[in-house]
C-alpha cells in the first residue's frame, strides 16, 4: 500500500469529500427575495468576505489532502521499510498536516462569526438581520459550517497520525537516558 495506512487514506477520503460537500454547499447557496414590493434581493456567498475565504481554503484543503492520498501511493516501500533518511519528509508532513488543520479551522470559525452578524444583525452599526429574510441561505451555511468542523475533526485525527508516524523515529529509551556520572 505504501507510506499511507488504510486508516489514513480512508480518512484521507473522508476529508476531500466532506471539504468538496462544503465548498460546494457554499459555493452554490443562493436565494432570491423580494423585498420592500420591488426590489429584489440576491443573497449568495459572495456577500461575505469570510466564506469566500472558507471556499477557496477548503478547496485548496481537499485538493492538499489529495495530493497527500497519491504521496502514499507514490513513494516506494512500506512503513517497516523507513529509515533515517525519512525522518525529514515525516517532518515536513507532520508540520503541513497540522498548518492544514489550523487553517481550515480557523477559517470555519472566522466564515462562523461573520454568519452570526448574519442571524443577530447589529444594531449599532445599522445592520439588519439576514436570516430571518433569507431562511434557506442561512441554514445551508450553517450545514456547510457544519461539514466544515467534521472535517477539521477528522484532519486532527490525520494530524495525529502524522505525528505517530513522525514521532515513532526517535526512541523513547535514548530520549529519556540520563547523562552518567
Amino acid at each position: 500500500m505504501g507510506l499511507i495506512g488504510r486508516k489514513e487514506a480512508f480518512l484521507r477520503v473522508l476529508v476531500i469529500l466532506i471539504m468538496v460537500l462544503t465548498a460546494c454547499l457554499v459555493g452554490f447557496d443562493a436565494q432570491t427575495k423580494l423585498l420592500f414590493y420591488s426590489i429584489v434581493r440576491k443573497a449568495t456567498f459572495r456577500d461575505m468576505n469570510a466564506l469566500i475565504v472558507l471556499v477557496w481554503i477548503d478547496s485548496a484543503a481537499a485538493v492538499y489532502n489529495l495530493l497527500q492520498l497519491f504521496r502514499g501511493y507514490v513513494l516506494p516501500g512500506s512503513k517497516e521499510d523507513l529509515t533515517s533518511n525519512y525522518k525529514y519528509l515525516a517532518w515536513s508532513l507532520f508540520l503541513l498536516d497540522q498548518a492544514a488543520v489550523y487553517i481550515v479551522f480557523a477559517a470555519n470559525s472566522a466564515a462562523v462569526q461573520a454568519s452570526m452578524f448574519a442571524v443577530t444583525g447589529e444594531s449599532s452599526l445599522q445592520w439588519m438581520k439576514l436570516c430571518n429574510r433569507f431562511t434557506r441561505f442561512c441554514m445551508q451555511i450553517a450545514g456547510a459550517l457544519l461539514c466544515g468542523y467534521f472535517a477539521s475533526i477528522f484532519m486532527a485525527v490525520i494530524s495525529a497520525m502524522s505525528a505517530y508516524n513522525l514521532f515513532r523515529f526517535y526512541s523513547s529509551k535514548q530520549f529519556l537516558l540520563l547523562k552518567g556520572k
